[in-house]
């Protein structure tokens, strides 16, 4: 189930945009505190992201272009704004897709589901953050000429972080998607493998590719 993250301060568009996408087998994420959104969204994690225009201390633009610094996660501009300018600077500061309000909810439907599959690494053979390849098919990490095989459970947690790279994501975070994944593992079995991996990377020049922070979990 796809995880879709919705900033848009109007809370009934907001609770109307959620229950649109939950009664289509969408998992929604909402956010109503607006002071640090930026930090707030890299704790979280999302397929894709909804995102208003005009919001409280920061506009859209400014925190798409901040969440670009780190993250790929499609992002779709949903706002009352429709001019060209508008909806040109959303391409500039790295918007995927623009619609304005009020929108046709099955256009909307149409656009993230087809974002969801532009974006879905189950269309790649690899997946690359910075230098760093993941290759989906071999199970391998590559970094410069050197590369390191993985096992099965170090490749689901690496594809994981893969998958939200730049964003922390919680022990707790982690057993809930896997085990939502039909896949089981506990706090300790985690920790092992993301020790055994951290490890393994090392050995290929990759120190510290793991990140982790107190209170907030892994990233990379």
């Amino acid at each position: 189930m796809e995880n879709i993250l919705i900033i848009e301060d109007d809370k009934v568009i907001r609770d109307e945009l959620s229950i649109l996408l939950e009664t289509f087998g969408y998992r929604t994420i909402t956010i109503d505190k607006f002071d640090n959104i930026v930090d707030d969204i890299m704790k979280l994690s999302c397929n894709l992201i909804l995102l208003d225009i005009n919001l409280p201390n920061q506009n859209g633009f400014d925190i798409c272009r901040k969440i670009r610094e780190t993250n790929n996660v499609p992002i779709i501009f949903v706002t009352s704004r429709t001019s060209e300018e508008d909806e040109l600077r959303s391409i500039i500061t790295g918007g995927s897709d623009f619609i304005t309000k009020p929108y046709n909810k099955y256009i909307l439907l149409e656009k993230i589901k087809r974002k969801l599959k532009e974006y879905s690494p189950t269309n790649y053979k690899e997946i690359a953050v910075r230098d760093v390849i993941l290759d989906l098919h071999l199970s391998v990490i590559r970094y410069k000429n050197e590369e390191v095989e993985l096992t099965r459970n170090e490749f689901r947690i690496m594809y994981y972080l893969f998958l939200n790279a730049g964003n922390y994501i919680s022990k707790e975070k982690f057993m809930e998607d896997l085990w939502n994944d039909k896949f089981y593992i506990d706090e300790n079995i985690l920790c092992v493998n993301i020790n055994r991996v951290r490890k393994k990377l090392e050995d290929i020049g990759l120190k510290d590719f793991i990140k982790t922070v107190r209170g907030l979990g892994y990233t990379i």
